[in-house]
């Protein structure tokens, strides 16, 4: 049982799949929905302060809330990823020299110092990391390739002007994403068929370096078998007289209606008080009653 779960790969994918439930967030537009998460990202780098990735956090909820989605396939992939993310903000806590400079200890033991500025810098990197994880599956579950496609070109097509390629900056950005649950569905077939001639990947929790080890031999036949597809849907599109975006038409209008407005809205007020709470440093004024209570 232990290893036939760990052959199945495409329900352990939490980013990348497009979940139909017709709600509200999935009816936005796809360009609203791109400039909102642009700018929820950039956001999320620029602010250092927990409160601040909290309240972005909290509207991500909302949103995955709101789409009807289950929360917890927003988490399945930051699942895995989780226990190296504790490592690199340990190392980031304990052993960067920068940030015990104007600082406040409270760890010491050795050459590992722990002060307030690295123990923030570390709950930044986690939060961070969870903002975003958070963001692209919302993104995802709520937002087909297609729309994807239409919402990239839309946006970039002011910029034809100058000769920048919006039609193929879209196209390619659409079979990168598409690509993606084919050649997992193509490595979950490969690993079947090795472990029925007696290939062990390394199952358990604690053998990732083992588990890593015998993955080797899947790079090869996947890397062949992406060249067959691209071979393949290069041939397709040729066979049908692809010819750029040069003088194409455009099936499918956006029109930006009340809601999404109203969703472009409240995404910039949410972003507008996170950068209040960084600038004006509410995390050293929790920090500060905090030690006055404890002391």
């Amino acid at each position: 049982m232990a290893q036939r779960t760990e052959l199945e790969l495409i329900g352990k994918i939490g980013i990348g799949q497009y979940i139909p439930t017709g709600s509200v967030v999935h009816r936005l537009d796809a360009r609203m929905k791109l400039l909102l998460g642009t700018l929820v990202i950039g956001v999320t780098i620029f602010v250092s302060s927990i409160t601040a990735l909290l309240l972005l956090f909290l509207t991500v909820l909302t949103g995955l809330i709101l789409s009807k989605v289950q929360v917890r396939l927003a988490f399945i992939s930051l699942r895995r990823v989780l226990p190296y993310l504790f490592i690199l903000a340990a190392i980031q806590m304990l052993a960067v020299p920068q940030f015990r400079l104007n600082a406040e200890l409270i760890w010491e033991w050795k050459f590992f110092v722990l002060t307030d500025r690295s123990l923030m810098s570390g709950l930044l990197l986690i939060g961070r990391f969870i903002v975003m994880v958070a963001l692209i599956a919302l993104f995802s579950f709520t937002t087909s390739t297609t729309e994807l496609m239409h919402g990239v070109e839309h946006i970039l097509r002011p910029l034809q002007r100058m000769r920048f390629p919006a039609h193929e900056t879209a196209l390619v950005i659409n079979i990168a994403i598409r690509f993606v649950p084919i050649l997992v569905g193509e490595a979950e077939r490969i690993m079947r068929a090795q472990a029925s001639r007696g290939a062990d990947f390394g199952t358990g929790r604690h053998n990732f370096i083992r588990r890593f080890r015998r993955m080797l031999p899947l790079f090869v036949p996947l890397f062949i078998l992406s060249l067959q597809h691209a071979q393949n849907l290069a041939e397709a599109m040729e066979s049908r007289c692809y010819m750029g975006g040069s003088g194409r038409t455009q099936l499918i209008q956006l029109r930006a209606e009340r809601q999404d407005f109203t969703a472009l809205s409240i995404g910039i007020l949410a972003v507008l008080g996170a950068l209040c709470l960084s600038i004006f440093q509410v995390d050293r004024t929790i920090w500060r009653g905090l030690k006055t209570i404890l002391s």
